[in-house]
């Protein structure tokens, strides 16, 4: 029997697969050969060391022929390959079709071995003497990730999953009977029933999740180097050398990880609708788990570099903070977290791989540690209490409890899985973290502060104290007037007390800043980074503490059973019918009209700010949008007014002006069941000037003018389109429209045209050339159909505070790179 399936097209899939099984054999020979490299007693043969470099670039080749493979796959929209039918479609812009790479568990997987990659080669430019050791730990890496793409079974279990699967081997997987197996000649010709694939996650659909998820895999990958280094370090008994090109590295991956963390809180305040930019959701706090212990890592380093102080520390918490990577990776894709989070990836069959890559690398850690204990360096004077050393090393052991405390609530479902138990997470999780975490953040950001004053080894007691005191009046002063202006007095005292902490931080370092400017250039990094986190945690008080919901609903109106168990609160929304103002707060809000691009359908929504005097002093327009997803329902993204100190933040929750035809509607319907939703036509005879009233409003026809192009029909010689100019006015807004009337080869064609805004259709059906006139069928919406949007609308002040903290602190760890390698070039 011929079981050739009709227009698959497989060399992609084959090349595609061979650079998987290229990139994990390669990392395995540069894995092998530079761990012989490390290991050989004869320091000229370099032999090996030269076979783990070609290795290397064997690897990078394949890992880039991956990922150029995957979107040839994916542009080209072959839907035979189950990877691009579950996560593109042909509707999406070519920059939503890059998003696809990370939508599904392969694709971020290839994004971490790439950067792997690209981190490998700047190692193998700039690691020198230190290059072997470092890279035998980052190909050992990059065997494992690799091992995650190659899709294949070994003894009856399968090692990974490939994104080269085809559509038809990926649903006898799924499928209890293999369908396309066993009666593969019905199947064959299965590619002329996928018109198109599932499409891109709506919620995804947004331009931060085109960088954010780049640049928080950048991040992962960069945790391996200072991790690869500490290894190092002390595999080959070099135990203080590893520590100052670690910093640098370590600094690397601070700040673009947390960079990926905030622009991962700006995609959900921009595109999710909880009203916020942070939830406490599990794979938010995964990825937030290995940024904190490398922090408080980079700290004690730093405190190890200065003082020869807390080698072990900083050696446990470098070790620790990449071994929580691989931990938090596999809390997202094992599917231990399909029931307490909505952003987890399903388990696609990993479960164990996944463990046994958490498992060798803290097995790797804890050898070596256990192997070398009694030799590592290790000071017999304690640090002196008014020293500088000693405060960061008691906030890097703030900062390891704070992680401590998230790993173990967000880890609740691994220890039921583990252990048999039916322990349930918190009832409120945003309260229990937003409490526990404030009273860390209490402590760090006070210890940000005065620690600025202390000075390594030994401070001068009486002017640390003097110092110490009249900072902390000033912050008290501010902070009051801070909690006076914005309102932050009605939250929790403890919340209190990290807004004056950070106010202290910021006024402490700015003090550093100045020094800075005057000549201590080498403090200017640290200073400016400290300065941008207090500003962050002063903006996310605020905007979080303060903000307020001005769409209050005061009738009573539930909106459905369904409304509320969408988790939805009735009372925070309220249902708008199209242009029929509504008070809120400041605003008359007036929802306008929508329009269609597909798949958003957008709606409009028109603030006004009226005076006393009855003048307008402010007026815009937002445009919240959603899409009528077959797999999720209503999927909404809100649109924001921003202002220099506040934000005016507004999503639809509900509307009946949006169904699950609109794809349909958009490539083209029949104008007989369209004209069936108006009110019963009237015909008009128009001569230009003439007018049409309407209930909302009134239609003025301008006169006709030549149409060039219409849609997709081409406009040949002798041909004639001709469109009618009408504008409509309705409660105070013009908008345009112009039917079309056309003659193609001796045949009569009509074009409808809308104004959605004002429930209007025009048919342009007759000329009238000895009366200069034209015949015009004018529909309108019953008002029994008036279009509706169930709206909410939050304010959030003063969270610019936030994002301009971030770029702030981003710039500040920049300049500590600089200085770091500036150190490392002259030692």
């Amino acid at each position: 029997m011929d079981t050739a399936f009709n227009g698959e097209h497989l060399f992609p899939g084959h090349l595609g697969q061979f650079f998987i099984v290229l990139a994990f054999g390669s990392a395995l020979l540069s894995f092998i050969s530079y761990y012989f490299a490390t290991t050989s007693h004869d320091k000229f043969d370099r032999s090996w060391h030269n076979l783990g470099r070609i290795g290397f670039y064997a690897n990078t080749v394949s890992v880039i022929g991956i990922g150029v493979t995957l979107f040839y796959i994916i542009f080209n929209h072959l839907f035979e390959y189950y990877y691009a039918w579950e996560h593109s479609s042909k509707t999406l812009p070519v920059y939503y079709m890059i998003s696809c790479f990370w939508e599904g568990q392969e694709g971020s997987f290839w994004l971490w071995t790439f950067w792997q990659a690209v981190l490998g080669n700047i190692l193998i430019w700039r690691a020198k003497s230190w290059e072997n050791p470092v890279m035998t730990v980052i190909m050992l890496s990059q065997t494992l990730l690799a091992s995650m793409l190659l899709g294949v079974e070994i003894f009856g279990y399968r090692v990974g999953t490939s994104p080269f699967i085809l559509l038809r081997e990926a649903l006898n997987l799924k499928e209890s009977t293999p369908i396309f197996n066993t009666n593969p000649e019905y199947y064959k010709n299965y590619l002329t029933y996928i018109k198109d694939g599932n499409g891109l996650n709506p919620l995804l659909q947004n331009y931060w999740m085109v960088i954010h998820p780049p640049t928080l895999f950048l991040g992962f990958a960069s945790m391996v180097v200072p991790f690869a280094y500490a290894i190092a370090g002390l595999w080959q008994k070099r135990y203080k050398e590893w520590i100052q090109p670690a910093i640098s590295y370590s600094l690397f991956a601070v700040m673009v990880l947390g960079t990926g963390i905030i622009m991962g809180s700006f995609w959900a305040y921009e595109s999710l609708t909880f009203g916020g930019f942070w939830a406490w959701d599990p794979v938010e706090n995964a990825s937030l788990i290995p940024w904190l212990v490398l922090v408080g890592a980079l700290h004690v380093m730093i405190v190890f570099k200065n003082t020869g102080h807390s080698y072990i520390t900083a050696t446990i918490l470098v070790l620790t903070a990449f071994v929580l990577v691989l931990y938090a990776s596999f809390l997202t894709r094992s599917g231990i977290l399909g029931e307490s989070s909505v952003h987890a990836f399903t388990d696609a069959g990993m479960f164990w791989h996944l463990v046994v890559d958490v498992v060798l690398f803290l097995i790797l850690s804890i050898v070596l540690l256990s192997i070398r204990w009694k030799e590592l360096p290790s000071t017999k004077k304690d640090e002196e209490t008014y020293s500088r050393e000693f405060w960061m090393f008691v906030g890097s052991i703030f900062l390891a409890l704070s992680c401590f405390h998230l790993v173990i609530v967000t880890s609740i479902p691994v220890w039921n899985a583990m252990f048999g138990t039916k322990l349930a997470p918190p009832t409120d999780p945003v309260k229990h973290y937003n409490i526990i975490q404030a009273s860390f953040a209490v402590v760090i950001t006070f210890l940000i502060g005065f620690t600025q004053f202390l000075k390594y080894k030994k401070t001068d007691t009486t002017r640390f104290f003097i110092t110490t005191i009249i900072y902390l009046v000033f912050a008290a002063l501010i902070t009051a007037l801070v909690i006076y202006v914005t309102g932050v007095y009605k939250m929790h005292f403890v919340f209190i007390l990290i807004m004056a902490g950070a106010v202290y931080a910021v006024l402490a370092n700015a003090k550093i800043f100045a020094e800075a400017l005057k000549g201590k250039v080498k403090l200017a990094g640290s200073a400016v980074a400290h300065i941008g986190f207090g500003l962050i945690m002063i903006g996310a008080l605020i905007s979080a503490g303060t903000s307020k919901v001005i769409s209050e609903n005061t009738t009573g109106d539930q909106f459905g059973a369904d409304f509320a168990a969408a988790k939805n609160d009735p009372r925070e929304n309220i249902l708008m019918y199209r242009n029929t103002p509504v008070q809120m707060g400041k605003y008359l809000v007036t929802y306008i009209g929508d329009s269609l691009s597909s798949p958003n359908h957008y709606f409009k929504v028109d603030y006004k700010v009226i005076d006393a005097n009855g003048k307008v002093t402010e007026e815009f327009v937002l445009k919240p949008n959603a899409q009528a997803n077959r797999k999720m329902g209503l999927v909404s993204s809100p649109d924001t007014k921003h202002y220099l100190l506040s934000d005016l933040y507004t999503h639809v929750n509900m509307s009946n002006a949006i169904t699950f035809d609109e794809d349909a509607q958009a490539d083209g319907h029949d104008e007989a069941e369209d004209d069936k939703k108006y009110e019963a036509p009237v015909t008009y005879t128009l001569a230009p000037g003439d007018t049409i009233p309407f209930r909302e409003g009134y239609v003025l026809f301008k006169g006709l003018g030549k149409v060039d192009h219409i849609q997709n029909i081409p406009i040949a010689k002798g041909d004639v389109a001709i469109g009618a100019k009408m504008e409509v006015v309705t409660h105070g807004k013009t908008y345009e429209a112009e039917p079309v009337y056309m003659l193609k080869n001796s045949n009569v064609f009509d074009f409808s045209r809308k104004v959605e805004e004002a429930g209007l259709k025009f048919r342009f059906t007759k000329i009238i050339p000895d009366k200069n006139k034209i015949e015009v069928i004018f529909f309108q919406t019953p008002p029994s159909q008036r279009k509706w949007i169930v709206m909410r609308a939050i304010q959030f002040p003063y969270i610019n505070f936030l994002w301009s903290g971030t770029v702030i602190m981003v710039i500040g760890i920049l300049l500590s790179i600089f200085r770091r390698n500036k150190e490392l070039k002259t030692v």
